[in-house]
């Protein structure tokens, strides 16, 4: 570190954003992801104890992943580098690996490389790391907020040990809140200001585990409210509100909460819960997922989970997915709700999905029997003469216009896939089968 460098890290220390100038010091300091940092934990041991491996911390924005290096950078007798994947060349990389080769040459100390956004580097970057973790050049820590399972070279992973750091509870953001607003050294509270218990609350609950999002609502209250005549600064719920503005929805399009929300949303189709449902759809339209998948995934439970108990399910969920499409945002959220409450409450049947699953699980593993004569096609050239739909019995020439006929191939007689619930319509179905097994 060069004098220019240092002095520019005591500038950011003494006046940058807040959230960056409230990170702790040692691992006592940090606040939640007791799960991995507890004192009885791998990961505090290790940090204790400066014999930390390879890792990568995952979770999203907010909950300490950059802290946490930070932390490590302070307690670890290592050299300690970090760059941003999101700026960061391969030119940078060559230069990190070659002064650790030269500081563990001479001084024989390690180097710990923090690589925030890891997920950034395309797989070429990332496989210029490899060689230099694998025979302990470098001891790489990586944070990424996407599924370091999806987006990080697998060779990467099984050489790091994964650390998934969870949204922060209500009562953690309260303390950090409570740390900015009266920590005279590295918080505001030379602007003696105060918070009501209702704001704290209320910050806490809309920054959804994001300590980030609270402590920025903080600093733009404590720097942009006028002084009371007593001289002080009142964070109260109508400054809070106004500083944090919405609530800051988790919703990557690409990663874990994209996934677990539709999840959600199917599952709560499926279960017959409307309010639910609506929720998830809520949530993904506010986040501004596309409209066309969600009207997919809509038009596949209808399918698939409603399916012949009300048939009419699907007819709603396809005019839905279409005219969602014609219309567009916002008045596509109410077409798509009344389809989504549809399917909801329609009465449930997996039947014909067990069904056509049931007989592909039988294409696949069975011999492919030939078609009986009479129910091939006689209309082509030479058809007749090779006997092709001969003594086809036609089902409109008898009464109820159904007559027995075998139509699976020879040897499969009595096999059955589908098999009708006592479910909605299909109730109805099954007696109606039933009716007909019992006529000629």
């Amino acid at each position: 570190m060069d004098l220019f460098d240092y002095m520019r890290e005591n500038t950011m220390e003494e006046t940058g954003p807040l959230a960056s100038r409230l990170r702790p010091d040692t691992l006592d300091e940090v606040v939640g992801q007791k799960h991995i940092i507890g004192k009885d934990k791998l990961l505090y041991r290790a940090i204790q104890a400066d014999k930390l491996g390879s890792i990568i911390f995952y979770g999203p924005p907010g909950t300490g992943k950059t802290t946490l290096a930070k932390v490590i950078a302070n307690t670890t007798s290592a050299q300690f580098k970090q760059i941003n994947a999101t700026v960061a060349g391969k030119k940078d990389m060559e230069e990190v690996v070659q002064e650790a080769k030269e500081v563990l040459g001479m001084y024989g100390k390690k180097t710990i490389l923090f690589v925030d956004e890891i997920h950034r580097f395309n797989k070429g970057q990332q496989d210029f790391l490899l060689p230099y973790v694998e025979d302990g050049t470098i001891i790489l820590i990586g944070a990424t907020t996407e599924n370091p399972y999806f987006e990080v070279n697998g060779a990467l992973i099984s050489r790091s040990r994964i650390f998934e750091l969870k949204p922060l509870e209500k009562e953690d953001i309260k303390q950090l809140i409570r740390r900015a607003v009266y920590d005279e050294k590295k918080g505001m509270g030379s602007y003696q200001a105060e918070i009501t218990d209702e704001a704290a609350e209320f910050l806490a609950d809309v920054s959804n585990g994001d300590a980030r999002a609270a402590l920025n609502a903080v600093e733009l209250g404590v720097l942009t409210t006028e002084r009371s005549q007593d001289g002080k600064i009142y964070i109260d719920m109508d400054v809070a509100q106004e500083c944090i503005q919405k609530r800051a929805v988790r919703y990557d399009k690409g990663g874990d909460s994209h996934y677990d929300t539709i999840s959600a949303f199917i599952k709560s189709m499926r279960g017959s819960d409307p309010d639910a449902a609506v929720y998830y759809l809520a949530r993904m339209l506010y986040a501004g997922e596309d409209i066309k998948f969600i009207a997919r995934r809509i038009m596949i439970c209808a399918a698939e989970d409603v399916g012949m108990a009300d048939p009419q399910a699907l007819t709603v969920a396809v005019s839905a997915a279409q005219a969602a499409e014609r219309i567009g945002m916002p008045e596509a959220q109410i077409i798509l709700a009344e389809a989504v409450t549809y399917v909801a409450t329609a009465p449930k049947s997996n039947a014909s999905y067990m069904a056509i699953e049931a007989a592909m699980d039988y294409v696949k593993n069975n011999r492919t029997l030939p078609v009986p004569p009479y129910l091939q096609d006689r209309h082509y050239k030479g058809a007749a003469k090779l006997g092709r739909g001969l003594d086809y019995k036609y089902a409109h020439d008898y009464p109820f216009h159904y007559v027995k006929q075998q139509y699976l191939p020879e040897g499969m007689e009595g096999t059955s896939f589908y098999h009708p619930t006592e479910n909605g319509y299909e109730k109805q179905a099954g007696a109606y089968l039933e009716f007909l097994k019992n006529l000629n």
